[in-house]
């Protein structure tokens, strides 16, 4: 088997150390790719790069930057079979979410592409005749980019879409479980013939090169997806040359059910937000309210549709549910519930693992959660969703609010002077009202609290990049 290599400078290498990894399929445990494996060397030379090209990139204006996008985002979506089975293969979402994440990943390259044509200045009235006043927006420099398995290329598009296009350039870390789609993606850079070092990319020791990337002075800021763990380090090490960070760390998504929701829209967003990519995204719900009033025929609904789901390889076409990534990833789900179980709650449907590779978990539904279980206040990751009761809307908001994150928030009711209140009031940076896909390339994405610093996509995405500068002239 081939060893797919890293890209620094323009040129595909190697490890300085010939270390390579296996990457296995979870639904099959077999080997999907041999890779290689870098460390503080390879990200000392990929920042290099980056440092050097910058000049060059920044120099270019914002339409020649935005015709290279253009291209990369055409090469995207002919390569969607291509990019769609990678990602499949190397964390086990359905094929045709697979497919869903390569369209949004290419938007994103296609809307910063635009975006990075109406980075406007000001031209502020001066205090005095003799006096220009003005504020010019400039790319902040080299950028460090860490991404995750779970969205493996929409997660790298809306950290190197706004990057380059604000004329940014990038060294990109993605997740060693995860690394085919990112490599597939680089290949597509270099057909665009993008200049060299403008986006380099390396692969190997998470620790080793998130420290290069925090000590090197010439990288001017670091953009992350993952653990909130990891993003307090990351924020910590940024500290010693004060680095510029964007955060999108983790969540615990509370989705209420009031008693005026029209149940079967509620119910069907519901399975959309928990089951989707087997229940492993930071925005999916993780905590599920229904009013008292409503509990037993919203219950019954949505357990109806989740025994429905059908569990399975990603690449069939009728798998609605595929493997969590990883064998931690399954004791946790299995032991939120049986934490659960233990303390109270029912189980409505799933509950256990299943198939013989044994990393596939069951959808499931449990009843009469209550605040001392782990699910509570731990992000599961998996495919589990735990039912709460509650009576007024000022109790629920209270309980959705009880949490250190504030990536996302669901509600679903038909009440006007509802929907206004409760968007107001819930702490969340993202809120979906009577939708459980919220996320757009045009529009903000990014959390509050503990869940993050800075935004991902619409114009927010790109400011992100670039440093405010004032001039003020003298005539």
């Amino acid at each position: 088997m081939t060893v797919k290599e890293m890209y620094i400078n323009g040129e595909w290498t190697e490890s300085f150390s010939k270390k390579t990894f296996s990457v296995r399929n979870p639904a099959t445990n077999e080997v999907v790719s041999t890779v290689t494996y870098g460390s503080a060397k390879e990200a000392t030379e990929a920042i290099k790069a980056a440092k050097d090209a910058f000049l060059v990139w920044r120099s270019l204006t914002a339409k020649e930057r935005s015709v290279y996008l253009t291209k990369l985002y055409e090469l995207m979506l002919k390569e969607k079979e291509s990019l769609a089975q990678l990602i499949t293969l190397e964390m086990g979402k359905p094929l045709k979410e697979a497919k869903g994440e390569v369209e949004l990943a290419a938007e994103y390259l296609l809307w910063n592409a635009e975006e990075g044509k109406r980075i406007y200045g000001e031209i502020i009235p001066a205090s005095s005749n003799n006096k220009r006043l003005q504020v010019i927006k400039q790319p902040i420099g080299p950028v460090g980019a860490i991404t995750p398995w779970n969205f493996p290329i929409s997660m790298l598009t809306r950290k190197i879409g706004p990057a380059l296009a604000a004329g940014c350039t990038v060294v990109l870390k993605p997740s060693s479980k995860t690394p085919g789609s990112a490599i597939r993606f680089f290949e597509l850079i270099e057909e665009v013939n993008f200049p060299k070092g403008v986006a380099n990319l390396v692969i190997g020791s998470s620790r080793e090169i998130g420290q290069e990337l925090l000590k090197s002075p010439d990288i001017k800021k670091i953009a992350f997806t993952g653990s909130t763990s990891v993003g307090k380090r990351l924020i910590e090490g940024s500290a010693e040359h004060v680095k510029k960070v964007s955060m999108e760390l983790g969540g615990h998504a509370p989705f209420i059910v009031f008693e005026d929701a029209n149940l079967e829209e509620a119910a069907e967003g519901a399975i959309i937000s928990k089951y989707r990519n087997s229940g492993q995204t930071c925005i999916c719900l993780n905590r599920l309210f229904v009013q008292e009033s409503i509990k037993e025929p919203f219950q019954t609904i949505l357990t109806k549709k989740v025994k429905a789901l059908t569990i399975g390889n990603g690449m069939e076409d009728a798998t609605d549910v595929g493997p969590l990534v990883d064998e931690d990833g399954l004791k946790k789900a299995h032991s939120h519930v049986e934490d659960a179980v233990k303390k109270g709650a029912t189980i409505l449907t799933g509950g256990k693992p299943c198939n013989e590779n044994g990393l596939f978990y069951e959808p499931t539904l449990l009843s009469n959660v209550t605040n001392d279980m782990t699910i509570t206040y731990d992000e599961t990751f998996g495919p589990v969703a735990p039912i709460y009761t509650f009576n007024s809307e000022e109790e629920v908001i209270q309980a959705a609010n009880d949490t250190e994150y504030g990536l996302a928030a669901y509600f679903y009711t038909q009440d006007l002077g509802r929907t206004i209140r409760v968007s107001e009031q819930l702490d969340y940076g993202i809120i979906g009202i009577n939708d459980a896909v919220p996320t757009t390339v045009q529009a903000p994405f990014g959390g509050i609290k503990q869940s993050g610093l800075g935004k991902e996509g619409g114009h927010q995405g790109v400011e992100e990049y670039l440093e405010t500068k004032f001039l003020s002239i003298q005539i």
